[in-house]
């Protein structure tokens, strides 16, 4: 279907104030004599998962910190552009992370270990196995990751151990991890639209790669919304869609409630949005929904987990490496690793060098494929290292544990945290990356964008990345006839690549045929 403007103004409705439903308004609300916009959402503010918590600076060291969304990396074009449009540049960070607890399961980007070693030749064979996926792709690209490690021979070990702990980094998987089809792997290494460092064949991470972290999303989010309100844009928060009354060709109706008051009503609109995750999308659907969206939305996976905010040092100790040891290190081979080594373990405690981790996991014995998530949020949130240097008192650390998919709760650990240090619990609704949503979700998307008045967004359309969760709004509302400013090469390249994707859409043919439609008219 063509992305063409029609010509009329057009009541847009947005459902879901993420990241998706952010953009898709900021894009379409640089036209306003095309397009109307009320962007729906059922929380008391917009951001989505992308939130922040108060802290007491004192305690902590800083007076608040992100929740749900860290940081980036340097593909985060779009993302990055909207932050700085408002003052909220993005602050570089070299990325530390600690898999594994005790010398047999530990390794890390910062220090050569034994584990490593250890996987010296599965390691370098990882880089080939890569390139075998990338040549046969899409064929080998949609076996689960599991599978093929078995067919090419790795060990066991090398697979529980360090690729599947490094998959959970990439994508947060809900403990999905040896579902995810190995495709997708080979891109977040070799792609340059998404991938958040090189492969390494000696040490499989890169050393210290370069990462951002986030400024404060509430005050980012807030500053956005208040622009595109002063913009037209109408935002119905505390508003939640209760179900989908009818669509046709050039109307969608749509039944509303206050959450508050629960005073429900009946709105019309030209074309609509879905910026929500699919199976809540499905269910506002409802007997609406095509056959077709049934059955693409239908192949998303979600899975809850808990974040737990806490500042309980002795349970991080207990269940992860949180400082550099002797015996966690293996001999150096090379000038490179000696450096390393040097820096992970100075002599001068005032040093900003030393092994800070970042990212943590934590593999269960009976059940190695699995594993749990953790931050030092203090070690990686930029508000934290910049207060440091004027804080007289010693503040606690504030880290974050991640519990993956609450029908494993047998398996959690989390009622071995202080119940008196936990800040905060939040439930999220997670996107599993399993190998049937790059069969059945992700290729099929382009056959539902644009029927019925209808467009879809968020990030569950590809790969769980804030991202993408930009790039697809903002592609939602090119194809509704806005523009879309080149502003930067990298990220005209990987929107091209998503408006094909999950659009069908050729961006350099659609901007020929705009082209030629702004020409005829003048």
């Amino acid at each position: 279907m063509s992305s063409e403007y029609t010509g009329k103004r057009q009541h847009v409705a947005i459902v879901g104030g993420g990241a998706a439903g952010m953009a898709c308004a900021a894009t379409l609300a640089k036209h306003p004599d095309r397009f109307k916009i009320t962007l729906i959402e059922k929380e008391a503010v917009v951001g989505g998962q992308a939130t922040s918590i108060n802290l007491d600076a004192e305690q902590h060291g800083a007076s608040w910190m992100n929740n749900g969304v860290q940081g980036g990396s340097a593909i985060f074009k779009h993302t990055f552009n909207f932050f700085r449009q408002y003052g909220h540049p993005p602050q570089e960070v070299r990325l530390q992370v600690s898999f594994g607890k005790g010398k047999d399961r530990f390794w890390t980007n910062c220090f050569p270990s034994p584990l490593v070693k250890e996987f010296g030749s599965d390691i370098k064979r990882f880089g080939t196995f890569l390139k075998v996926i990338q040549w046969s792709l899409p064929i080998l690209g949609i076996v689960p990751i599991s599978i093929l490690l078995r067919v090419f021979l790795f060990s066991k070990d090398f697979g529980d151990k360090m690729v599947y702990p490094l998959i959970a980094l990439f994508l947060g998987t809900g403990n999905q991890t040896a579902s995810v089809p190995s495709g997708i792997v080979e891109r977040l290494f070799n792609d340059p639209n998404m991938k958040l460092w090189d492969y390494d064949p000696e040490t499989l991470l890169p050393n210290l790669p370069t990462m951002y972290t986030f400024d404060k999303l509430n005050d980012f989010y807030s500053a956005w919304r208040e622009d595109l309100t002063n913009k037209g844009v109408s935002f119905a928060l505390e508003t939640e869609v209760q179900e989908t009354l009818s669509r046709s060709k050039n109307n969608v109706v749509l039944k509303l409630e206050n959450i508050h008051s629960k005073e429900s009503r009946e709105e019309s609109f030209d074309k609509i949005v879905f910026c929500s995750l699919a199976d809540e999308t499905l269910r506002i659907l409802g007997k609406t929904a095509t056959w077709r969206e049934r059955f693409v939305l239908g192949g998303a996976s979600f899975y809850d987990d808990i974040t737990v905010t806490h500042t309980d040092s002795t349970y991080f100790d207990e269940h992860y490496e949180t400082r550099f040891k002797s015996d966690l290190c293996a001999e150096p081979t090379t000038e490179a690793q000696r450096k390393q080594i040097a820096f992970s373990n100075p002599s001068d405690s005032n040093s900003d060098a030393g092994f800070r981790p970042m990212y943590y996991t934590y593999t269960y014995n009976s059940n190695p494929k699995l594993i749990e998530m953790s931050f030092n949020c203090t070690n990686y949130q930029h508000q934290f290292r910049q207060n440091d240097a004027s804080n007289e008192n010693t503040p606690k650390s504030v880290y974050q544990t991640i519990f993956l998919n609450k029908e494993r709760r047998d398996l959690w650990t989390i009622d071995k945290i202080d119940e008196s240090q936990i800040i905060k619990k939040n439930w999220w609704h997670q996107l599993g990356h399993r190998w049937i949503h790059y069969l059945r979700v992700v290729p099929n998307m382009m056959f539902i964008q644009g029927r019925n008045s209808t467009c879809f967004a968020g990030s569950w359309t590809l790969v769980n990345m804030h991202e993408v969760a930009c790039v697809s709004g903002v592609a939602a509302a090119y194809r509704m006839g806005a523009d879309y400013d080149q502003f930067d090469n990298f990220a005209t390249d990987f929107f091209s690549k998503y408006l094909l994707v999950s659009h069908g859409l050729v961006f350099s043919r659609q901007e020929k045929k705009r082209s030629k439609s702004n020409h005829s008219s003048q």
